[in-house]
């Protein structure tokens, strides 16, 4: 587990980029936080430490976004109103896991029975206007590597 306080977006991005370096196909990150603590800010840098750009908006409407790369692609998921398996099958949820895209999911604690062993956990908490906790828990690449 590491934490992280970050101070701006700009910081909170830097770490994403961080993290989007260090991912593989097939990886799934589980958001945990609220309205407004920086779950698409920190989206973006992970798309950025992916090569794929900075262009990311919350799905909060689409309910999925793609974010389509040569050997890598982000799919990035909003299950605030997922309430059932039913609900999380109309997303195409399962269609996305695969060797060749990571998952990003906003809200991540409504599916957390259908996450598959192993996902990657970013705890996000809102400490003030820019000031944020970021708590990641996965493997061994996130130890010591984030700092």
């Amino acid at each position: 587990m590491t934490q992280i306080i970050t101070h701006s977006p700009e910081e909170t991005i830097a770490l994403g980029e961080r993290i989007g370096r260090l991912l593989h196909g097939g990886d799934v990150i589980a958001y945990i936080g609220g309205l407004g603590c920086g779950k698409t800010t920190i989206t973006r840098g992970i798309s950025l430490g992916m090569g794929l750009g900075d262009e990311v908006s919350s799905p909060t409407f689409a309910l999925v976004n793609e974010y389509r790369g040569r050997a890598l692609s982000l799919i990035h998921f909003d299950m605030y109103r997922i309430l059932s398996p039913e609900d999380l099958e109309t997303t195409g949820f399962y269609d996305y896991m695969s060797d060749d895209a990571v998952l990003a999911i906003e809200w991540s604690e409504n599916i957390s029975s259908e996450l598959p062993e192993g996902a990657i956990t970013i705890a996000l908490e809102r400490l003030d206007d820019s000031t944020r906790k970021i708590t990641v828990n996965g493997d061994e690449r996130f130890d010591d590597t984030l700092n």
